[in-house]
């Protein structure tokens, strides 16, 4: 719709967006193109919170101004050419999207290549071969069954418990992408089910919300294995967490905040040196076994590190994901 039609349509409502549009303006929020790419800048899109309304202008924004596929970093130092053998990036895990069939999704870049469902890739973490059968392309609730796919493309491979968040795949020549960045988590809480008699679905939740970095799970010598500890970057992690347990595996849950804003990662030896200490605890994160040494605050982190000159504490930390 051309700018005269649109303001004799919506006459005030129209005016009214673009002296919106002219405050961006003037705040210097206008998009740059090259900084977007450069990855130094954001862009931030606005639009009505009603389902279906404005998806196909959005879709058609990121079409305009996405980048195509180029040439990725590798763990090794150099590039992975978009034209050479295939392979792709593990860079979400999603489970339950079909509730009638309680399924799992991870999704996968392809960042090189030609992908071909079907085909035996390898796994760049552990050297095992991975058979890519199922493979669908997923647009909001519809599913696809997709047989090829080119770098740039998304493809979801179902029922891929093997793969995780930051898993690299390929075919022919090794290759293996770095993980992708994240934040060190500030929020901590004790999860525990309502119901005692559901602890093996809340075993399970936790597990599937672990796996797919909703949050990380830590393990508490305090508390034990049925007291899971939640550790979240933002309070909104919990309730996504909390949410998800209830509607997906039927548990309702409770959080009791520990009082901890920041964690390291430190050893067995630590762990020792930090068992007197106040407003101090050592967790086991999971996932990978490491210790994390949680803190009441910065403060009180450089104070214990101050008294105990040989402590490991890595911080801040990385969440690992």
């Amino acid at each position: 719709m051309a700018d005269d039609e649109a303001a004799e349509k919506y006459g005030a409502e129209w005016v009214a967006a673009n002296e919106e549009l002219e405050l961006l303006e003037l705040t210097g929020a206008d998009h740059d193109q090259e900084t977007f790419l450069g990855a130094t800048s954001t862009p931030v899109l606005f639009g009505a919170a009603v389902a279906n309304l404005g998806v196909r202008q959005l879709l058609n924004i990121l079409v305009e101004l996405a980048p195509p596929a180029t040439a990725r970093p590798t763990v090794a130092g150099g590039e992975q050419p978009v034209d050479s053998g295939f392979s792709g990036f593990v860079f979400k895990i999603q489970a339950n999207m079909n509730k009638a069939h309680r399924d799992q999704v991870a999704f996968m870049r392809i960042c090189s290549g030609r992908f071909e469902r079907g085909m035996v890739v390898t796994h760049a973490g552990t050297g095992r071969p991975f058979t890519t059968k199922y493979a669908q392309q997923v647009f909001g609730q519809g599913r696809d069954t997709i047989d090829e796919a080119f770098p740039g493309d998304v493809v979801g491979l179902v029922n891929a418990t093997a793969l995780g968040i930051g898993d690299t795949l390929y075919a022919d020549k090794p290759v293996q992408y770095p993980p992708l960045p994240s934040f060190p988590p500030e929020h901590f809480a004790v999860c525990r089910a309502d119901d005692t008699g559901a602890y093996k679905r809340f075993r399970r939740g936790i597990e599937q919300l672990d796996g797919e970095g909703v949050v990380q799970v830590l393990r508490s010598d305090l508390r034990g294995d049925g007291l899971p500890v939640l550790a979240a970057v933002g309070p909104m992690q919990f309730e996504v967490a909390t949410f998800r347990l209830e509607a997906e595996f039927g548990v309702k849950v409770h959080l009791d905040r520990l009082p901890y804003e920041i964690a390291a990662v430190t050893d067995a030896e630590g762990k020792e040196l930090l068992r007197g200490e106040s407003q101090v605890e050592v967790m086991t994160r999971v996932r990978d076994g490491a210790l994390l040494a949680v803190f009441a605050h910065r403060w009180r982190m450089r104070t214990v590190a101050g008294r105990h000159p040989g402590l490991k504490l890595d911080a801040p930390l990385d969440a690992g994901l």
